[in-house]
């Protein structure tokens, strides 16, 4: 009865293990928010990538190995002359003297075929984690990349926009101090300023080609295309409750997911090698037909059977070695899981710090300090068009409106990124806030 569970609850963990690594199966694979543009790409890097369809091939050879390591090994056959007298080499002379063909299948102990299907099932399931994982983690380097692509862009036109403010105000100066108003410093200044803002305009179109490139490498294209950034990307506002996200964490993590199926693996070798300590057998059946004696009497066939079995007899170098070496790795396995797990709750801790941190800073400098800097930027180019104050305070006042606004940007972006890396770790994307649903504001407009 009991050998009979053990068959059903193998059978069930192989059909188990076949529709959670089905190609086609309901199970969605796990992803990280991304709007439209983004998600493109993300979609041509997953088909495109050659890491991504190596694993992919190992997970359909692990497949197709569950059914192999279950089945019985082939039966042999074979054929023998038995007892034949080396004088003459005679078949009638001895009434011993036979011609054999035989069949022989090898068994193993009861229990070890399920198990070593298991086994088999568990490396699936550990190589299917491990491909969710890696298109994860590819899924999250395009994102990070796309984002970085966006801010360097957003710095571009602000560089664009100061370029053209400088080159106007240089226009001013010149023809202020043409006129006496204005000071030769003043024309001077807005030179430098002018030729400090051409040489970061140069090294933002090599920090927005490298980008580029890295996408276009990510996304495995044999041709360099151009990259459209991101452009009015909404503030996000996940849904971020620290326990919850790490409970989740340890429910859907990918990589702790392998770190179960490691468990799991060796717990089936621990029951494979203690079954080890039971011999395998092998069932032999012989037919031997002879011939008639030299005296003209026909002789009657033979028929012969033989059990044989292996002996444990060197169980403590071989046997007992086995199953400590299989229980070392169970305990190295749950090591490793918990040593993960506790890693994950302080990412999650610090992933929600971080992000906490730049809503604030996005929300402090979208809401006052720009705010502020704009009434400073208007009140003294007003108050320098009438020589109230210098073209310094004037200049800086500027520089310093467009410099927020470049700021808030990369705190946009920046949260983007955070919010990337946190998707990766729980292993599936964040709600919105006010949203019952997993649709973000950008998906809204949209729809």
């Amino acid at each position: 009865m009991k050998q009979f569970l053990l068959k059903v609850l193998s059978l069930t963990l192989v059909v188990a293990v076949v529709a959670f690594i089905a190609p086609n199966g309901s199970a969605a694979d796990p992803s990280i928010w991304a709007p439209q543009p983004l998600d493109r790409l993300i979609e041509e890097g997953l088909a495109n990538n050659q890491d991504i369809k190596s694993l992919e091939s190992q997970v359909k050879s692990l497949r197709e190995e569950i059914s192999f390591a279950g089945s019985l090994n082939d039966p042999r056959i074979g054929i023998a002359l038995l007892n034949i007298p080396t004088d003459n080499f005679r078949f009638d002379q001895e009434p011993m003297t036979q011609k054999q063909i035989f069949i022989a299948q090898k068994i193993p102990w009861f229990g070890k075929l399920s198990l070593r299907s298991q086994q088999a099932a568990m490396k699936a399931i550990r190589q299917e984690a491990i491909l969710k994982a890696k298109r994860l983690e590819l899924a999250r380097e395009i994102a990070t990349a796309y984002y970085e692509l966006g801010f360097v862009t957003s710095g571009q036109k602000t560089n664009e926009r100061l370029i053209k403010m400088l080159t106007h105000l240089l226009r001013v100066s010149e023809t202020r101090y043409a006129v006496g108003q204005g000071l030769q410093q003043d024309v001077l200044q807005a030179q430098v300023e002018l030729s400090k803002l051409l040489d970061e305009q140069i090294t933002l179109g090599k920090k927005r080609r490298t980008l580029e490139d890295r996408i276009n490498s990510l996304l495995n294209r044999g041709d360099f295309i151009p990259v459209i950034p991101p452009e009015s990307l909404p503030y996000p506002d996940p849904v971020l409750e620290i326990e919850k996200l790490q409970t989740r964490a340890l429910t859907m993590n990918l990589w702790l997911k392998i770190k179960q199926a490691e468990i799991e693996l060796a717990g089936v070798g621990i029951e494979l090698a203690r079954k080890d300590y039971w011999p395998d057998m092998d069932f032999k059946v012989a037919y031997g037909q002879r011939e008639e004696d030299f005296k003209g009497r026909d002789l009657p066939d033979f028929v012969s059977t033989s059990v044989v079995m292996n002996i444990p007899l060197w169980k403590k170098t071989r046997q007992d070695k086995k199953l400590e070496a299989t229980k070392l790795s169970h305990q190295a396995a749950l090591q490793s899981y918990q040593n993960l797990a506790n890693s994950l709750l302080h990412k999650i801790d610090a992933l929600v710090t971080d992000i906490r941190n730049l809503q604030k800073n996005y929300k402090l400098i979208t809401d006052a300090l720009i705010v502020q800097a704009e009434q400073w930027a208007r009140s003294s180019l007003i108050a320098y068009e009438v020589g109230k104050v210098n073209f310094n305070t004037m200049i800086n006042a500027q520089i310093r409106l467009l410099r927020f606004e470049l700021q808030s940007e990369n705190y946009l972006f920046s949260l983007y990124k955070k919010r990337t890396e946190l998707e990766e770790v729980l292993g599936a994307p964040l709600l919105s806030q006010n949203f019952g649903d997993n649709i973000s504001h950008l998906q809204k407009e949209k729809t």
